[in-house]
Parts: C-alpha cells; structure tokens; sequence
C-alpha cells in the first residue's frame, strides 16, 4: 500500500545549524539522537544551570553534529551571541519560560519551541502576540504528527485505505512516573496540556478543529501529583464522526496496558502503537497495523524508527525546510498551534463545568 517515499518526514535540502536552548533530559533523549540520525548540525547548546551545557556538548563527538565541536553556554544571551546569522533555535524548555526567551532572540529568527505554547491560553495568545511582532518564523514541536508509525498511517490514508473516515480513537492506558519530570510537581494542569496536547493536535491534523469538547480529567489518588492525570474527551466533528481521547496514566499492571490511535472507515481501520509508553520508560517498539474491511485479519506495515526519536527530526526538518523555501507550509507553525490549545483550554473550561444534570422527577 505505502508508495516509495510517502511516508518519509520533511527534509531540508541544506540544513541551517541549529541552537538549542536547554540541556534538559528532553535534549539528551531525543532531540540530539533524532538531529545526529538525520544529519542536522547543532553549533551551540545554553542552559541556565552553571556547566550543564558544557557537560553535554563536550559529551557529543565532532562527527556527531556536522563535524564541528559543539559549543555550550550558561545563558540564551551568551549563545544568541555566538549563534550564525542563519542559525535555528530550537527552545527546548518548559512552558512557563518561553516567554522570557523569546524576545531575546534575534528579530526574524527561525524557531522550535517544545509544547505546549504557554500553559494557559492567555500566555498562548501573548506568545502569538510575540511572534508576530518580531517576525519569527516559529512552530511548536508537536512532534507526534512526524512519527514514523503515523507518516506511515496517513500515507495509508492517502492511498484510499480508511475509505470515509467516521471514527478516531485514542486510548492510553498505562503507567507513566510523572516525578521524572521535576518542573511538573506543582503544575495546576497536567495530563490534557502536556500529553494529551499531542493527540489533540494530531486529530486537529486529520479532521480540522471541532466544532466543541465534551471532557472531564480527573486526578489519580496514587499519584503523587497534585494535578489530574486520567482524562476522557469527546471532540465534536458532528454525527457521523466519533472521536475519543481517554487516557489513564496509573495503570501499573503490565499485561493490560495499551498506547493507541486507531481510525476507521468505509473501507478499513489503521492502528499505531505508540510503543514508547509502554513499560515506560523501557518502552517497546512502535507498531502500525492494517485492516481491510471485508477481508479477514489486520496486516502490519514495516516502521523505521519510533516517536521517540525519530519524530523530533520530523518536527525540526519541517522547519528547516520551510525556512529554505524547499516546501510551502509550516503544519505546527504557531498559528495553527494557537488553535490546539484553544482546543486544549475548551477542554478544561468543559471539565470544570461538569455533565449535563440529571433530572429526577418526585414521586
């Protein structure tokens, strides 16, 4: 079904270096192995944490990267100094502080920031605000979209599988040990902003924005997290569409824990396994699966890689090839993400209000 190269991720024809700012585990896991795979150079890293930087460039050999050492610095001014003048930022930090970031790079700049867009829908909109006045050129890493299970499930897509598309559902039921996440332990909102973001927009990328969310996210009395980390959401796409997001993130029994999107249509239904929260943080492999409707059992389709990673060079080649000029659209251009987490504070705005009563007439 899959036609060559239909499902490889967007690359540049000449990348530009790449500036990351924030030396998190987040750059060590993903962002550096998915640049080094794909051959983007990274000239310089900066974290606000003395030395942190330094440790990991010098941990990166010179062929690594595009040949060169790889430099590091204790602040976002120090590294916007030595930055190229082509160079892109990818802002690898938590949500809170890009906004203090942002206005220190230079006017025009070509930047990644790591979801979500502000932590609330007014620091969204001042982020947009930002963008717009300094004329970045700037997405949001959404990087599930560039997963190779789900390239591989819309070039499916494309290719006429799912026939007319009536059904997405998304279930995440297991384990995931939120105190790796230190930046977390006190955040008001946790599970629909930074994990459930990621389906929310990867639907956006199929079905456009709904036309309202039913919701409700709700904590987990074993978790040591204040805020809530179980979540069911109904987007509505009308009558003929049902589309579902439920996620448990304390399910600690192995054997029945499961990390899905599934689409069905007139003519069949696609699956993909995100394997990487699976066991997390052990993880399985990625998986992307097939059915025809009126043929028996599902096929699998080979995948090359994981979301983690892989789609990180998904998420920046996109960028780097839309700041080239070698493709004409930006998917997680911050336009669009603003449009996310509109969708993102619709869905906290309806779990906060609560179902519709039930009326109980006297007897």
């Amino acid at each position: 079904m899959l036609a060559a190269g239909e499902s490889a991720p967007p690359k540049p024809k000449h990348p530009r270096p790449i500036v990351i700012l924030g030396a998190g585990g987040i750059v060590q896991a993903a962002h550096l192995p998915a640049y080094t795979k794909a051959g983007f150079p990274v000239a310089a890293i900066a974290d606000i944490l003395p030395g942190k930087a330094q440790r990991l460039s010098a941990a990166i050999p010179p062929s690594a990267l595009g040949g060169d050492v790889v430099r590091g610095f204790d602040s976002v001014e120090e590294a916007v100094r030595f930055s190229p003048a082509n160079a892109v930022f990818d802002v690898a930090v938590p949500a809170s502080q890009l906004l203090g970031i942002l206005p220190l790079l230079p006017q025009g700049a070509a930047v990644l920031m790591q979801k979500p867009m502000g932590e609330t829908l007014q620091e969204a909109k001042n982020i947009r605000a930002l963008c717009r006045k300094r004329g970045l050129t700037a997405a949001v890493n959404f990087q599930l979209r560039y997963a190779p299970n789900h390239l591989g499930a819309a070039a499916l897509a494309k290719a006429g599988l799912l026939g007319e598309l009536n059904d997405i559902e998304v279930q995440v039921r297991t384990y995931t040990p939120w105190e790796l996440w230190t930046f977390l332990a006190k955040a008001p909102r946790l599970e629909i902003l930074y994990h459930s973001i990621h389906y929310v927009d990867l639907i956006r990328s199929w079905l456009g924005n709904p036309r309202g969310v039913y919701a409700k996210t709700v904590r987990n009395p074993q978790c040591g997290m204040s805020a809530a980390t179980k979540t069911s959401m109904i987007l509505d796409y009308g009558d003929s569409k049902r589309v579902v997001v439920l996620t448990n993130h304390g399910h600690d029994f192995s054997e029945t824990q499961c990390s899905y999107v599934q689409w069905e249509g007139t003519g069949g239904a696609i699956r993909m396994e995100m394997g990487v929260l699976l066991d997390y943080p052990t993880g399985k492999p990625d998986t992307l699966r097939y059915a025809v409707r009126g043929t028996a059992g599902w096929k699998s389709v080979p995948v090359s890689g994981n979301w983690f990673p892989d789609a990180f060079a998904g998420s920046m080649g996109a960028l780097l090839a839309y700041v080239e000029g070698s493709v004409a659209e930006l998917p997680t251009g911050f336009e669009s993400a603003y449009e996310t987490m509109a969708l993102v504070e619709a869905a906290y705005r309806s779990s906060d209000r609560g179902g519709e009563m039930i009326l109980v007439e006297e007897r």
